[in-house]
């Protein structure tokens, strides 16, 4: 079991794994166009080497010059309440630290693990303009019902 940065060969499998939530109105969906475009962007969380044995997935998406965005975070559901999660989390955490980011937000309907983690619930209005690209995708757009929590690294 490990976490590590996305290869190309993982794009099919983090679609799907993405795409499982977003057809429960859990996560944005995302085309396999704009997973490519920011593979550099995603760790997996594998159980094995052999093919499908990624379990979970989370994206650093940088924003700004100080700011990050925690986005696409999903562990399939028999590996969830393990803690996973949080590890991807934090492996998001350790590379936005060295990168010299001083902040990460993220948008969420479960803002309560995020909590946990330490952030922080946060007027959306506080964000940048360009991660408001996404909402415009939203099938909830405007009325988005996720929260804004943000941590300071």
């Amino acid at each position: 079991m490990a976490i590590r940065k996305a290869v190309i060969e993982d794009i099919k499998v983090i679609h799907k794994i993405l795409n499982h939530y977003a057809d429960k109105g859990l996560l944005l969906p995302r085309s396999l166009s704009e997973l490519y475009d920011h593979l550099r962007d995603f760790f997996v969380w594998e159980i094995g080497y052999q093919t499908n044995s990624i379990q979970g997935v989370c994206a650093l998406g940088i924003c700004w010059e100080d700011l990050a965005e925690i986005k696409s975070l999903a562990v399939a559901e028999a590996h969830q309440g393990k803690g996973l999660g949080s590890q991807l989390v934090e492996a998001c955490f350790d590379e936005a630290r060295a990168l010299g980011l001083k902040s990460v937000f993220t948008l969420t309907y479960v803002p309560d693990f995020f909590e946990r983690l330490g952030f922080k619930e946060v007027g959306k209005s506080i964000l940048p303009h360009k991660i408001w690209a996404d909402c415009l995708k939203c099938p909830k757009f405007p009325d988005c019902d996720e929260k804004a929590l943000m941590i300071e690294l």
